[in-house]
């Protein structure tokens, strides 16, 4: 298929349409405004509803109603606006229902600033609701990455019967990249027919309920489950890329805009001679673990990781798995300062240089 120029926002919006997505309900904040603004229009134009709730309350329990019928259901804002949310994906995840979250992230703490940052990883991976529970979290670095993960996470939504989070940062979201978009997919109930609320008419079937709330000995069960699906996770769905890593004395460790940035800092040094490679996490959550504990610890003399906020908040995902093997260094930008590449080549050229 020939590749067109699109803005990140609208290339995230057209692959969910493209995935199936036939709801969506959200409510204005930017870095994420084109993603309604382009769905608008984009889903009537093929049978779906869009609907500006009155608030990111509201629209996220729309997504929750939606999803309880077997629809493709999504909603998306930036960082103030998923804590609105959280409630709702919190008894989406109850209730075991398949919807996509996207959060365009922006600058913190608080409302922060409306620039792009990297200020959400720990709200994606350790905090985006309560009870618990864990959601998929992918992190794409290019557009095309941003178009194939929210094409295909519908596909996991359903099969784990759990919401899904996309995390881009402000800058791929506003960036036009050539992207290859996927064929559209017609929505069916084949994954979620034996479970959904939705009745056909003249369909025979017991009633079915989804609820959020389980006595104890079923809840406690539920959870067993979870935790299950969540080692699965662990063992089957970890996305990352592993660059120069093979022979390398210096690792650095960055995802979505931030690894582009750090990967020509890495091309660059491996032209001078250094042996520096990166890991790049896809999925935060499952976190790549296996790709820190298969480093040769005789080699490394330093992990530095680079982030578009500050203070970095992947180190101590990064720390659990180097376990005091080698010493973590952080750089980042915040407040509204993008990273550059001279920026991220000092910063590891510092830390080359004092660790020696």
């Amino acid at each position: 298929m020939a590749k067109i120029l699109m803005k990140g926002c609208e290339a995230v919006a057209e692959a969910a349409v493209r995935g199936g997505c036939r709801f969506f309900a959200g409510y204005p904040i930017t870095p994420q405004n084109e993603i309604p603004e382009y769905l608008s229009r984009r889903l009537p134009e093929v049978g779906g509803h869009f609907v500006q709730g009155e608030s990111e309350v509201a629209s996220v329990n729309m997504v929750y109603g939606a999803s309880t019928m077997g629809i493709r259901a999504m909603t998306s804002s930036s960082g103030p606006g998923i804590s609105l949310k959280a409630e709702g994906i919190s008894y989406l995840a109850s209730c075991k229902l398949p919807a996509l979250i996207v959060n365009v992230s922006r600058g913190g703490p608080g409302l922060g600033s409306i620039q792009p940052a990297q200020s959400y990883y720990l709200q994606a991976t350790k905090a985006l609701g309560h009870g618990g529970f864990r959601v998929m979290v992918f992190a794409p670095y290019s557009l095309q990455e941003a178009v194939d993960l929210t094409y295909e996470a519908f596909e996991y939504a359903e099969r784990d019967r759990n919401p899904v989070f996309l995390l881009m940062d402000g800058c791929l979201g506003a960036i036009m990249e050539l992207v290859e978009l996927p064929e559209m997919k017609e929505p069916t109930d084949e994954n979620t027919k034996k479970w959904n609320l939705s009745k056909k008419e003249g369909e025979k079937r017991p009633p079915r309920a989804l609820t959020p709330i389980y006595p104890e000995v079923i809840l406690e069960m539920e959870n067993k489950l979870r935790g299950e699906l969540y080692k699965k996770w662990e063992k089957e769905d970890v996305k990352v890329e592993e660059f120069m890593t093979e022979d390398a004395e210096y690792i650095v460790v960055a995802y979505g805009i931030a690894a582009r940035v750090a990967k020509e800092a890495v091309l660059t040094l491996r032209e001078q001679g250094c042996k520096i490679g990166m890991i790049r996490p896809i999925t935060l959550y499952p976190f790549p673990k296996q790709s820190f504990h298969k480093l040769d610890y005789d080699k490394v003399k330093a992990i530095i990781d680079i982030e578009l906020t500050i203070p970095a908040q992947m180190r101590d995902d990064i720390a659990l798995e180097v376990m005091n093997r080698a010493p973590i260094f952080e750089y980042g930008r915040s407040g509204g300062n993008l990273l550059d590449d001279d920026g991220v080549y000092d910063a590891i050229m510092k830390v080359i240089k004092e660790v020696g």
